[in-house]
């Protein structure tokens, strides 16, 4: 199986204008990104998905293999698909690219799950800690015997009717989503086509459509999670920790 990952990379962002170029610790953020998915076992090739010349130039200059994409692309997902509708490739993976940290292992643990035939594939983590439950910005998803999602949602699922919240995590194994995925070639061409969905809408969580109109997302439990740089202040935290 011939597997390209993909990291889109566009340069408007509301909170963080121009993301993909700045300097962590001396590398811009996308390359940091693409030196850590060449990492991974199983891709057959990477490539950048960006609509902006200025990052075109700047992976240009660094001669890493980019596509020039719709600029009108309202995700990642459908930066994904164009790219794959171009490929000769069977399936893909999409690589967040504002995770200079991602471990190579996450993206060999989807590319196993879509080697062993999932049309769609995706990570979660077992959550320890009651903030992070009870954090809207980390997704929830339950998963059934088979390890396949049921349901993603920004609330606290399940709900435990007769239990204080404090105690929700001595009761049940909860997971987080992370935020990675996997598809085979004609399921990204097929769901990026998709009308967006009630639950979707709801949760603001793209994924939901897919579940609504009968996908299956195979999940794998992971032990590894990456830090992403979603603001000036999280960029900030970073240089000065010297993680990198």
């Amino acid at each position: 199986m011939k597997i390209t990952g993909i990291i889109p990379a566009r340069y408007a962002s509301t909170r963080f204008p121009g993301k993909p170029l700045v300097d962590v610790n001396g590398k811009s953020m996308i390359h940091r990104v693409y030196e850590q998915a060449l990492k991974s076992k199983w891709l057959n090739e990477i490539l950048v998905a960006t609509d902006d010349d200025r990052i075109a130039s700047h992976l240009l200059s660094l001669q890493i293999p980019y596509v020039l994409t719709n600029p009108n692309h309202q995700s990642g997902t459908d930066r994904c698909a164009e790219v794959m509708s171009l490929s000769n490739s069977d399936a893909c993976i999409n690589i967040q690219g504002d995770e200079p940290f991602i471990n190579p292992e996450q993206i060999d643990e989807v590319a196993d799950l879509l080697m062993k035939g999932a049309s769609i594939a995706t990570l979660v983590k077992q959550i320890h800690a009651k903030e992070e439950l009870f954090n809207p910005n980390k997704p929830k998803v339950i998963l059934n015997h088979k390890h396949q999602a049921l349901y993603f949602s920004r609330q606290a699922i399940p709900f435990f009717i007769n239990k204080p919240e404090r105690e929700w995590l001595n009761h049940h194994t909860f997971y987080k989503h992370i935020g990675i995925y996997g598809y085979q070639k004609e399921t990204i061409l097929a769901v990026t086509q998709l009308p967006q969905s009630k639950l979707e809408l709801a949760e603001s969580l793209e994924q939901l459509r897919w579940i609504e109109n009968g996908y299956t997302i195979q999940c794998s439990i992971t032990h590894y999670e990456s830090r992403s740089i979603d603001t000036p202040e999280d960029l900030q935290q970073i240089n000065l920790s010297g993680l990198l």
